[in-house]
């Protein structure tokens, strides 16, 4: 996998997060319950062996990049909402690299709750919860907060404020991920026509 399409399954990892948040926001729920468990997951993934292994491989953010594909063509379809939440993941993230005693902290956070699901068998309502606690505590604090807008009825129960959160957590883990891999937000500028050509090419091999 070459660098640009090493950086467009991040990205992919960063939408999909960012439409997750939005449908959970709107309905209560995601669409697919696999996305939920791709994103709570890469969160967790500590040690990947690659890039596409922090989401189990292209297939994980199959969705992610579809989006990606749709944002980058057209501006008429392009969804202002994912972009303002992507663009907040991107600042949080960059804050948070910045910050290495938060960076500690959110590691060590996340070897914890890493425990309680891989070795404790803690059920997903718990590993959400723990999640959404560390972007409470660790991540929210960096910078300006991410506002989520949704149902006022979804956005008050404290499940949904749960798993809104994790997913944020999971958006912030693979912008950071975007920049290891060489991320810069000029290439939104310079270096568009290449991320849809590498988008292009990730969703041939994962069709």
């Amino acid at each position: 996998m070459n660098d640009w399409q090493q950086r467009v399954v991040a990205l992919a990892g960063m939408a999909q997060a960012a439409i997750a948040v939005q449908q959970a926001a709107r309905t209560g729920r995601v669409h697919h319950e696999a996305v939920v468990e791709t994103l709570l997951n890469s969160v967790l993934n500590l040690e990947p062996e690659s890039t596409e292994a922090v989401y189990g491989g292209v297939d994980g953010v199959r969705p992610g990049l579809i989006l990606l594909a749709q944002q980058f063509r057209n501006n008429a379809q392009r969804d202002l909402e994912i972009t303002r939440y992507m663009v907040g993941m991107v600042h949080l993230s960059r804050r948070l690299l910045s910050q290495p005693k938060s960076l500690n902290l959110l590691a060590e956070r996340l070897h914890q709750v890493g425990r309680q699901y891989y070795e404790f068998g803690f059920d997903k309502h718990q590993v959400t919860a723990s999640l959404a606690s560390i972007y409470r505590e660790v991540i929210s604090p960096l910078g300006q907060p991410i506002k989520v807008n949704g149902s006022p009825q979804v956005l008050q129960q404290e499940t949904n404020q749960h798993l809104i959160r994790a997913l944020l957590l999971s958006g912030v883990r693979s912008a950071v991920l975007w920049q290891q891999v060489g991320g810069k937000r000029r290439q939104f500028l310079l270096g568009r026509k290449r991320m849809l050509a590498a988008v292009n090419e990730l969703l041939s091999v994962s069709a």
